[in-house]
């Protein structure tokens, strides 16, 4: 059963952002605390959503997927990035990703987002032909960039 997450949930929604971080190899970026998590999640101007994977029999969350709205200037249009997709290793198989996804997908066209976008990483081999089956495009010729840390603090010191 995939669900809307409740603030009941951010504890467990951690864990298994930890999870995915060990799974990633950088398990000491994964920082988030439970109350930035509740703010960003549940505070009064959310910055993200999420959505919950339930294991049938028993109810225990067994995955997530946490997004945010994003806009193209191109189309017009809203659009979602898909920031974590995660299924815990013992329920993999089960249709949970799938299910997220399907979800999200259908959110998508209720809210008349055009795009639905997300990264995986190079060496995720499993993850990019589970993307391939559902039909994704993968845009080799895009970057992603990113500042942080001392670069960051270096261009906002020249504003």
């Amino acid at each position: 059963m995939i669900r809307a997450a409740t603030e009941n949930d951010v504890p467990e929604i951690r864990a298994m952002i930890r999870e995915l971080a060990a799974y990633e190899r950088a398990v000491e970026q994964a920082r988030a605390t439970e109350e930035q998590l509740r703010e960003a999640l549940f505070g009064a101007q959310p910055a993200a959503y999420a959505l919950v994977a339930e294991d049938e029999p028993t109810g225990g969350p067994v995955g997530y997927a946490l997004w945010f709205p994003r806009f193209s200037t191109w189309t017009g249009t809203r659009g979602m990035h898909l920031e974590d997709l995660y299924v815990r290793p013992d329920a993999r198989g089960g249709g949970h990703g799938r299910a997220l996804l399907a979800a999200l997908a259908a959110h998508c066209l209720r809210n008349g987002f055009e795009r639905f976008e997300w990264s995986v990483l190079a060496w995720n081999d499993p993850a990019i032909g589970f993307y391939r089956s559902l039909g994704a495009e993968f845009l080799d010729e895009w970057r992603i960039c990113r500042l942080t840390g001392g670069p960051l603090k270096e261009l906002a010191a020249g504003s």
